[in-house]
């Protein structure tokens, strides 16, 4: 069975095991990076939420040999248990007063997402736009609603607003932590390949030791943008003002290397490159280029 199949199968035995109450939809989403994910929209009675269960991730367990009728059984269970019981009142969302406290920032690349770009608030960051979205928290538990030009255009706001009240809110909401990798990695059975990776490089004698730190925040939901917090890379650099290299590790984190004269530009961005085609679903990737944090100027600039 091939992957258009398998969608039109699971619509149809999914339509038939829910009845005619429910009213089913498949319908293409564009998610980061270009990523376009196949959704099964349920619209039941007169509920205004309306789940969105993406498909990919059951053809791939199909794929590797779970059974269809297995694949129906999940879908059944995590909808009748995620799906909230009543409707759920989003008039809030028309008035920016109401909103404004819960306005963050997070970072996208630019590449692959002009299309989201187009239609979003946005301030371009090096090779990278800083974009905004409402983190929401309420009846359905914790989410983020990305703000488009026609909200900033309800609401009678600019750009310069979103920042403002993002770099406050973001900092508050998601406090960002620093801790090394070799924590990670303990943390995290399933970054093997990221192991793996490492120990390469010590090996070949390119770093004696691990000195890499990960920076994100409390929840390593797109974290990456606590590069940004005012003043952070500043007080990471300590006294002794030293500077560091930047690897854009995904859009949850990054990793902080500080620079000692034995790595190279090219074997970190080599490394970059590495993670991102083995390491990450495409659309966690945050950037193919090194940064670098100069601690006299206080700025951050892509190295290579």
């Amino acid at each position: 069975m091939e992957k258009k199949e398998f969608i039109e199968n699971v619509y149809n035995v999914m339509q038939k095991e829910l009845g005619e109450s429910c009213k089913l939809e498949l319908k293409e989403v564009k998610k980061n990076n270009g990523v376009v994910m196949q959704g099964l929209l349920i619209c039941s009675g007169s509920r205004n939420v309306v789940p969105t269960i993406y498909l990919d991730g059951f053809w791939e367990a199909y794929k590797s040999g779970q059974c269809f009728a297995s694949v129906i059984r999940q879908l059944l269970k995590l909808y009748r248990e995620d799906t909230p019981r009543a409707s759920i009142d989003m008039s809030f969302f028309q008035y920016f007063d109401k909103v404004k406290e819960r306005i963050c920032y997070r970072l996208v690349r630019q590449k692959g997402n002009e299309e989201l770009l187009r239609e979003s608030p946005h301030i371009d960051f090096l090779d990278l736009a800083l974009c905004f979205y409402y983190a929401y928290e309420g009846q359905i538990g914790e989410g983020a609603i990305r703000i488009k030009n026609s909200h900033i255009q309800r609401w009678g706001v600019k750009t310069v607003d979103l920042v403002r009240l993002a770099e406050k809110n973001t900092e508050r909401i998601f406090r960002w932590k620093c801790i090394s990798m070799d924590e990670i990695l303990r943390e995290s059975p399933d970054m093997d390949d990221m192991q793996e990776l490492l120990e390469e490089v010590v090996r070949d004698g390119f770093l004696e030791y691990n000195p890499m730190m990960i920076l994100t925040n409390a929840k390593r939901l797109f974290g990456a943008v606590c590069m940004l917090y005012p003043g952070l890379l500043e007080k990471l650099a300590g006294k002794e003002r030293k500077n560091f290299y930047i690897l854009p590790s995904s859009v949850h984190e990054v990793i902080l290397l500080p620079e000692t004269g034995i790595e190279t530009p090219e074997e970190l961005k080599a490394m970059i490159a590495e993670v991102n085609t083995t390491c990450l679903a495409p659309e966690e990737v945050l950037s193919d280029n090194l940064y670098y944090y100069d601690s006299r100027e206080k700025k951050i600039r892509i190295i290579c």
